[in-house]
């Protein structure tokens, strides 16, 4: 019998681009879940330099590990902060 292994899973390795990590953000607002929303930020944040954008949000690296982790529950005015700083803004549309 052939012994099959799987690699882990990590969304990451899927935003290559600027196109990629506003289709899996959209994506994630559409179910409008705030833990799930909060986890897709820290997926996107963890393309980049965390650290600097810990110290850029002003935050701890810990404490936006555990804010963006999907188990947090960060204000909406880190939510805010946290976008500012990837270069992206939040924006609001009707539901249909």
């Amino acid at each position: 019998m052939m012994d099959v292994r799987f690699s882990r899973y990590d969304t990451v390795d899927y935003l290559k681009t600027e196109e990629d990590i506003v289709a899996y953000l959209d994506a994630v607002l559409e179910e409008g879940e705030p833990a799930l929303i909060a986890a897709a930020l820290g997926d996107v944040a963890r393309t980049r330099n965390f650290s600097q954008l810990a110290r850029d949000v002003g935050m701890s690296r810990q404490g936006l590990d555990k804010a963006l982790s999907g188990h947090g529950n960060p204000s909406l005015s880190t939510v805010v902060k946290v976008a500012h700083a990837l270069g992206l803004r939040l924006s609001f549309k009707a539901a249909h």
